[in-house]
């Protein structure tokens, strides 16, 4: 899987748990730490673990390399390492704080791909 790919994947992974303003930043000409990275806010610490635990677990079924994780127990700033995408799920006052975004203002940001849902066909009478 591209990294790319990856990225839009723990993005989707992260909504899919609730987190809230999920930006991801093309780190590729930034820094040499990472491709890519994907920040999200959640709402509670619980809420921060669920994120983490779900990228986890997504990123393992597509791939057989594993990630890594720190600040899970505080759940404040929890960092999902997946080598080429570093998730950072932040609770909502600890990122206005840090302020990633700002910090690599010069990263790009990805546009993030949302899925249309497919319009349902209408059923053709069939009377006489």
């Amino acid at each position: 899987m591209r990294s790319k790919e990856k990225a839009l994947l723990v993005a989707e992974l992260a909504k899919a748990k609730l987190a809230e303003d999920v930006v991801i930043l093309d780190m590729r000409k930034a820094s040499g730490i990472t491709d890519f990275f994907v920040i999200a806010s959640a709402s509670s610490t619980k809420r921060c673990q669920a994120i983490a635990e779900n990228i986890e677990a997504g990123l393992s079924k597509k791939e057989k390399s594993t990630s890594k994780i720190e600040g899970y127990r505080e759940g404040l700033w929890v960092i999902v390492d997946a080598y080429d995408v570093v998730a950072h799920i932040f609770y909502t006052d600890v990122r206005k704080f840090y302020n990633l975004e700002d910090l690599w203002g010069d990263a790009p940001r990805v546009n993030l791909c949302h899925k249309k849902k497919k319009a349902r066909s209408k059923k053709t009478s069939t009377r006489r």
